[in-house]
């Protein structure tokens, strides 16, 4: 049976704690009161049930605990309760007789907690974090997108987290960092989605998923491979092995990926990093290096790249990938992080039109982040070509005719 005393109590506790008066803001005197309305507590005007009664008597007995008071309708007494208001000055024993923390004792406790955290000199985004949440708790505005003030331990648990996948040197298995951290190999599993979240919001450039964040710090679901072919040998510690015998290559796991050299490098024109699994092993190319890096690249990765940037400084380097967001985020990242002049591959207006039947309609993410991209130089042609004709397309859907490497943009 519903418990009305408690009920209203907490939903009069819940006005005042989204009021000025729980900040101190406020210098007004105003109650804070709860209406009973039809819409706001509709078993009250049931005139088939009993409950009537037992409101009564549930907001009586508060009243006689001088925790609030009963305002009755034409000033009726025990007729039909109009409202009923808070007894400020018994705030403490309202809070106490529904088992329920203070927001002001919680918020209190989130701050302490996050100065705590920065004055430690936490880990990029976890300082960024801690300083957006504090600054926000500091203003009474919300903080319940990210953390639930009512669960401290909670807060706690993922700050530490997003130090410890910062801190992260070595490469890890998802379910080795879970144990690591958490002494169980599927804690980390329950707060993913809310690591991620907050570095989607703090880490510029940062993946969308959860594999590619962690894939930036060591810490991987599956092994970590990266895939290449081509006309050139890689070296490994006294061995040495021709790609160019080999039609789909070799993939390298990251473990061995800093083991790697590049030599008899000369027959490199071009290098040409792959979005796609489907399309690295369907794609053939003349005098180059195809790659296929799984997303984002990582540090790890980045490491390769530069390794063969040193190796082939003569040669063009080329993106290709989807045309849409993703595909042009990558592209990016791929320019920034590590100073190659990365070029698109086919990844132009005129690939777009081409293969146009094949493309998918955007979502309103899509749209989103395409408008904040089309300021861009190389990408405001095609980019206002897709949201125009709502539009984008993925890179299996773009068929190889020839050997020889065209489209290319300049």
């Amino acid at each position: 049976m519903v418990q009305y005393d408690r009920v209203i109590l907490n939903r009069l506790l819940d006005t005042y704690e989204s009021s000025l008066l729980s900040t101190g803001e406020n210098r007004r005197n105003i109650h804070i009161e709860f209406r009973f309305t039809k819409k706001a507590l509709p078993a009250y005007f049931d005139e088939s049930s009993s409950e009537y009664e037992r409101i009564h008597f549930f907001m009586e007995s508060l009243e006689e605990k001088q925790l609030l008071r009963i305002c009755w309708q034409g000033k009726r007494k025990g007729h039909i309760i109009a409202k009923v208001q808070l007894h400020m000055e018994k705030l403490e024993e309202a809070y106490a007789y529904v088992h329920r923390v203070p927001k002001n004792d919680m918020t209190a406790g989130h701050r302490q907690l996050l100065e705590e955290c920065l004055a430690e000199g936490p880990t990029p985004v976890c300082r960024a974090f801690a300083a957006y949440l504090l600054e926000r708790l500091a203003a009474h505005k919300s903080v319940k997108e990210f953390i639930r003030l009512e669960d401290m331990e909670s807060t706690r648990r993922l700050l530490c987290t997003i130090q410890a996948i910062e801190s992260n040197k070595e490469q890890l298995y998802v379910r080795e960092f879970s144990i690591r951290h958490f002494q169980d190999s599927k804690a980390f599993e329950n707060m993913a989605g809310k690591v991620a979240h907050v570095f989607r919001r703090f880490k510029a450039g940062c993946g969308e998923g959860m594999q590619e964040i962690l894939a930036e710090y060591g810490i991987y679901h599956t092994p970590n491979y990266v895939y290449l072919k081509g006309y050139v040998s890689l070296k490994v510690g006294e061995e040495s092995i021709d790609l160019s015998v080999l039609k789909q290559g070799l993939g390298v796991s990251g473990e061995d990926i800093g083991r790697i050299r590049f030599e008899n490098t000369a027959g490199v024109k071009q290098v040409i990093t792959i979005e796609n699994l489907t399309t690295y092993f369907r794609w053939q190319a003349r005098d180059s290096l195809l790659l296929y890096l799984g997303g984002y690249h990582n540090s790890i990765r980045r490491a390769l790249l530069m390794e063969l940037y040193a190796a082939c400084p003569l040669a063009s380097y080329y993106h290709f990938g989807d045309i849409d967001a993703g595909g042009f985020e990558i592209y990016r990242d791929l320019r920034e992080k590590t100073g190659i002049p990365f070029r698109m591959y086919r990844m132009d207006l005129k690939t777009l039109r081409a293969y146009e039947n094949y493309g998918r309609p955007l979502t309103e993410n899509d749209r989103k982040r395409l408008q904040e991209m089309r300021g861009r130089e190389e990408l405001g042609e095609v980019i206002a070509y897709m949201l125009e004709h709502d539009v984008k397309l993925e890179q299996e859907c773009i068929f190889q005719t020839t050997n020889e490497l065209t489209g290319m943009v300049h």
